[in-house]
C-alpha cells in the first residue's frame, strides 16, 4: 500500500487520472447510446450499426503503424491529448446531429472514421504516459490504479448511461461522452511537457516505421499473442458492438438490460485491476491465457441462458481477464520493449489485435441473421477456445518471465 500512496501523491499522476476518470465515464455509455442510438433512429439498422462501427476499427488499423512513429516524433502526451481533444469534437457535432431522429450515414462513416483515426494516436501514445509519470519498478502498481479507477467511472457511465439513454434517448449520452474527450484532451495537454519530442534525425518515416516492426517482431512471445488474441477480440467486439444489443432487444428489455450486463463486467475490470495491483505471476503470459477461456463461458451463457443476471456472473469473470490483460500485458511491453521504440511497438500491438475486429462486427448481425444467435455465439466459444489453446501450446509464451531489473 506504500506504493500506491506514493504514486497517488504524485501530482502529475493525479492529473492524469483526473482525465481517465473524466474520459471513462463518458466510454461506459459511448458505446451503448452509439449501439441503440443507430438500430433506433430512422432507418437505422443492425448491418448499419456493424458497418459504422467497423470503419473505426478499419481506420485504426490503416493509421496505427503511422500513429506509433507520430507519437514517438512529436510526444506521446501531447499527442494523445490532441487526438483526444479533436476526436471529442467531431464526435459531439455527430451527437447533436443525433437530436434530430437521423443522422445521414455518410456523417456516421466520417465521424467514426475520424474517431478511428484519432485512436491509432492516442492508444500508441498512452503507452508511453504511466512510464513519464512514475518510476520503473511502480509500472504495475500504476498501471493497475489507472485502470481501476477509470473502471469505477465506466461502471457508473454504463449505469447512468442506460438510463439517460432509456429516459432522454441516445443523444444526450452521446454529447455527454464526447465532451469528456474534450475535457480529458485539455487535462493531459497540461503534461505535454513531461515526454519531450526527440531532437530530429535524418530518418524518415518509413524509416522509423520499419524500425519499429523489426523491434515489434524480435520479441517472438509477442507476435503469437497478438494476432492470436485478435480472434478472441474479434469475438468480444462482435458480443459489444452488435450481438449483445440485439440480444438485449430480441430476449430481454433492450437498452437496460444490456447496460446491466455491461455495468457487471465493468465490476469485473475493477476487481481485475484491483488483482493486478497485488499479483505478479511468474508467468504472465500463461497466466492471462488460462484465464482468457472465461470468454467461452461468456458466449454459452449468452447463447443459452434467459437470465440477465446468470450472463452478468459470466461477463464479471471475463472482466476480471480482460482487465487483467490491460495492466499486466502493459507492464509487459514497458518493461520489456526498448523505450524509444515502446510508442510503434504498441502500436503493432494495436493493429495486430484489432486485424480481425472489423471482419467481426461488419458480419455479426448477417451471420446471426443466417443461422441465429445461439449458433453465433456457440461457434465463436469454440473458436477462442482452439485460439487460446495454440496460443498456450508455444513455449515461448507459456515459459515467459519478465526481465528481472532490480
Amino acid at each position: 500500500m506504500n506504493s500506491v500512496r506514493a504514486i497517488l501523491s504524485r501530482r502529475n499522476f493525479q492529473r492524469f487520472l483526473a482525465a481517465r476518470l473524466i474520459s471513462n465515464f463518458g466510454n461506459g455509455m459511448g458505446t451503448i447510446a452509439l449501439a441503440f442510438g443507430i438500430l433506433h433512429m430512422r432507418g437505422g439498422s443492425a448491418t448499419e450499426l456493424g458497418i459504422v462501427v467497423g470503419s473505426t476499427s478499419l481506420t485504426y488499423l490503416f493509421i496505427s503503424p503511422f500513429g506509433g512513429v507520430i507519437a514517438d516524433r512529436y510526444g506521446r502526451i501531447r499527442m494523445a491529448a490532441l487526438t483526444d481533444t479533436w476526436g471529442g469534437i467531431v464526435l459531439l457535432i455527430q451527437a447533436i446531429w443525433f437530436t434530430t431522429g437521423h443522422v445521414p450515414f455518410w456523417f456516421l462513416l466520417f465521424a467514426q472514421v475520424n474517431f478511428g483515426a484519432m485512436w491509432a494516436i492516442f492508444w500508441p501514445a498512452l503507452a508511453g504516459v504511466v512510464p513519464a509519470l512514475v518510476e520503473e519498478e511502480q509500472l504495475m502498481t500504476g498501471n493497475a490504479l489507472t485502470q481501476m479507477t477509470s473502471n469505477l467511472m465506466l461502471i457508473l457511465g454504463s449505469s447512468i448511461g442506460g438510463w439517460i439513454i432509456a429516459t432522454h434517448g441516445s443523444s444526450t449520452a452521446l454529447i455527454i461522452d464526447s465532451i469528456t474527450f474534450i475535457i480529458s484532451g485539455i487535462t493531459v495537454l497540461t503534461l505535454r511537457h513531461l515526454t519531450i519530442a526527440p531532437e530530429p534525425t535524418e530518418n524518415t518515416v518509413f524509416d522509423d516505421l520499419i524500425h519499429g516492426w523489426k523491434v515489434f517482431l524480435s520479441f517472438r512471445w509477442i507476435v503469437i499473442v497478438v494476432f492470436g488474441f485478435s480472434s478472441v477480440f474479434m469475438c468480444w467486439s462482435a458480443i459489444d458492438a452488435v450481438l449483445g444489443p440485439l440480444l438485449a432487444i430480441e430476449k430481454f428489455h433492450g437498452a437496460s438490460s444490456w447496460a446491466t450486463i455491461i455495468a457487471v463486467e465493468f465490476f469485473g475490470y475493477l476487481a481485475g485491476s484491483l488483482i493486478a495491483i497485488k499479483v505478479r505471476p511468474k508467468y504472465p503470459m500463461r497466466f492471462l491465457l488460462l484465464g482468457t477461456y472465461a470468454i467461452c463461458g461468456y458466449l454459452v451463457a449468452l447463447a443459452f441462458s434467459n437470465s440477465v443476471w446468470i450472463i452478468a456472473i459470466f461477463a464479471f469473470f471475463f472482466g476480471v481477464n480482460f482487465d487483467l490483460w490491460g495492466a499486466i500485458w502493459s507492464t509487459a511491453l514497458q518493461r520489456e520493449v526498448p523505450k524509444e521504440s515502446l510508442s510503434r511497438v504498441s502500436a503493432f500491438d494495436g493493429m495486430g489485435t484489432l486485424l480481425t475486429r472489423p471482419i467481426g462486427v461488419a458480419l455479426a448481425a448477417p451471420l446471426a441473421g443466417a443461422v441465429g444467435l445461439r449458433s453465433t455465439f456457440l461457434a465463436m466459444a469454440l473458436l477462442c477456445a482452439i485460439v487460446i489453446t495454440v496460443m498456450l501450446s508455444f513455449p515461448t509464451v507459456w515459459k515467459m518471465q519478465l526481465t528481472d531489473r532490480s
